[in-house]
């Protein structure tokens, strides 16, 4: 697969892969320096909650890279266009992206992309009060330009709220991605449920048949009973 250029300082991205829901795997793009992920189309919904989990594990692991501030404007790693500014709200509260006006992906600074999985917590006005009384200003965690917070919310640069790593918010989040991991894992395939209940109506007419007993009809009872073993069954084992 072609490398991309980061649309921030245009060096080659590093590619991870995580799987996707369903199957397959998502091949995702990041800038260490910049400390951005690129997403082709929806991706950024397509990752497993263990890969989500995975991601902000490395994320995390690159959290004391030396990093380089945002350039402006970004460019679209696939068709060079400059890509526009957007904004969303999650769990975490309001996080911004820059996304290819031609459909191509999005850009995510890790902060927002935690903010909007719900790893990292947007800062309400009473905190940014109690803080800003001690600190004047702090540095924007999704492009590194200076906020004032004594009068901003909000980097006056990349539009990024103010937010702050959460520990509880941490916490819950990857409770939340480990128990939606364990419930996708633990549920039957519906594929395998299917081709189970086909082998044994197949198995059932043959039998009638060697009995010379009419097996036109499916009973659908049957389906039923078949369905709820089989089921029970993949679950207990």
């Amino acid at each position: 697969m072609k490398p991309l250029a980061c649309p921030s300082c245009r060096q080659t991205m590093v590619k991870q892969r995580f799987e996707r829901l369903h199957h397959g795997e998502v091949i995702l793009d990041l800038c260490f320096s910049c400390q951005g992920i690129w997403f082709d189309g929806f991706e950024s919904v397509q990752v497993t909650p263990g890969g989500i989990i995975a991601l902000f594990e490395l994320i995390h692991a690159h959290r004391d890279d030396p990093r380089l501030p945002l350039r402006e404007p970004l460019a679209c790693p696939r068709c060079a266009d400059t890509l526009l500014h957007g904004l969303d709200v999650a769990r975490g509260g309001r996080f911004n992206y820059h996304r290819c006006l031609q459909g191509h992906g999005r850009y995510t600074p890790f902060a927002q992309f935690m903010i909007e999985k719900g790893f990292v917590r947007q800062l309400t006005a009473t905190e940014v009060g109690a803080l800003a009384a001690r600190i004047a200003t702090v540095r924007c965690s999704s492009c590194g330009a200076p906020v004032d917070i004594r009068n901003q919310s909000a980097c006056g640069h990349c539009r990024a709220p103010v937010a702050i790593l959460d520990p509880a918010a941490v916490e819950q989040a990857l409770a939340r991605y480990r128990q939606a991991e364990i419930r996708r894992t633990a549920a039957p395939d519906a594929e395998i449920m299917a081709d189970a209940i086909l082998m044994r109506e197949k198995e059932r007419s043959r039998r009638r048949r060697e009995a010379k007993v009419d097996g036109d009809v499916t009973d659908i009872a049957d389906l039923i009973v078949d369905g709820a073993e089989i089921v029970w069954n993949l679950l207990i084992h």
